[in-house]
């Protein structure tokens, strides 16, 4: 073959090379790059603690999140061992591209379900609804409940976390360890009470822990912002003049340490001989009957100057309130008879 015959044929096959580079590199750049169009369905992944960066490649592809579990590997490998993936549960609602995935995985971008605590739950409708919620189980959950100790620095005789459980949406994985859950609610009630509220509890003459049973009688006898200063006023006058609280929710909150409630009080009920009964015992009970919510535990700081003494339900969330007996009996007789 002539020199002259050689160099065409070398330059072709040069450029036929380099083509071929240039168009594997861009098939790869973008299959790297571009959202994986097939995957069109919301997908959730579980990703094990010890799985291996092949076989999450694999469940990635196998449920349309990556296109390809190879350049997957690949580009895992050629990152090294400091881009570790971490394990949770990942929510994928839209395409992304192999390295969006990746790097998902990477930051830890687990998905979090929310947990919305209503006012006015006993700790154990909390940790029921948790397990109800498929957080972990409720055995799990009470026996950290049962222990005083994520309060006790504030609350010197809680027996339990009765009342510190705090109302609020929060976030959690679907793994998230039961002591940290529990830990959350709490680290929320020790955020709201802040110094000046403990200052308006000593200037009231009260501890924490009657501030919080105080609040959760008001949380369980009105869902009306506007009447829970009124009912803490309530319960404030009558506690100076040493008179049973006469509470409904605190002899239901007896009952149901002995048996379950059957959505009444009977006469027989308001005899239990239990501290918690406040129609037969005065004072405020021993504790906490619920989680009370910020508007309640304001109104138990902040009472309504007002000298009323009674209050009976309407029967449609409001009540009538009352200086004396004789107007209450009026109001008895009118709402509730």
């Amino acid at each position: 073959m002539g020199k002259k015959s050689f160099w065409p044929i070398f330059c072709v096959s040069i450029t036929s090379f380099v083509l071929i580079v240039i168009f594997c590199m861009w098939g790869i750049y973008t299959a790297l790059h571009r959202p994986f169009k097939s995957h069109k369905k919301e997908k959730y992944i579980l990703i094990a603690n010890g799985q291996s960066s092949a076989e999450i490649a694999q469940d990635l592809k196998r449920n349309d999140v990556v296109s390809s579990a190879v350049l997957l590997h690949w580009y895992l490998r050629w990152r090294g061992p400091t881009f570790s993936l971490k394990a949770g549960e990942y929510r994928f609602k839209q395409p992304l591209s192999l390295i969006e995935v990746a790097k998902k995985i990477h930051r830890g971008d687990i998905h979090q379900y929310r947990a919305t605590l209503p006012e006015g739950l006993t700790f154990r409708q909390v940790t029921t609804r948790l397990e109800s919620e498929g957080f972990g189980q409720a055995t799990a959950f009470n026996e950290i409940c049962l222990t005083p100790d994520l309060i006790i620095d504030l609350d010197h005789e809680a027996p339990n976390l009765e009342g510190y459980l705090f109302p609020e949406t929060y976030y959690f994985a679907r793994n998230t360890n039961a002591n940290l859950i529990i830990s959350r609610f709490v680290e929320e009630f020790r955020r709201i009470w802040t110094k000046s509220r403990q200052q308006q509890a000593d200037n009231l003459g009260m501890t924490i822990r009657e501030i919080v049973t105080l609040a959760s009688l008001i949380e369980k006898e009105t869902s009306m912002p506007s009447e829970r200063p009124l009912v803490s006023a309530v319960l404030h006058n009558r506690l100076k003049r040493n008179m049973k609280l006469e509470c409904d929710p605190t002899v239901i909150y007896a009952v149901q340490t002995i048996k379950k409630y059957d959505g009444i009080i009977h006469r027989s009920d308001l005899e239990i001989d239990s501290p918690y009964n406040t129609y037969k015992y005065p004072g405020l009970p021993p504790g906490p009957i619920a989680s009370p919510g910020l508007g309640s535990i304001d109104a138990a700081l902040h009472p309504a100057e007002v000298d009323y003494l009674y209050f009976v339900s309407r029967n449609d969330g409001s009540h009538i309130f009352s200086h004396n007996y004789r107007d209450h009996h009026k109001a008895v007789l009118k709402y509730q008879r």
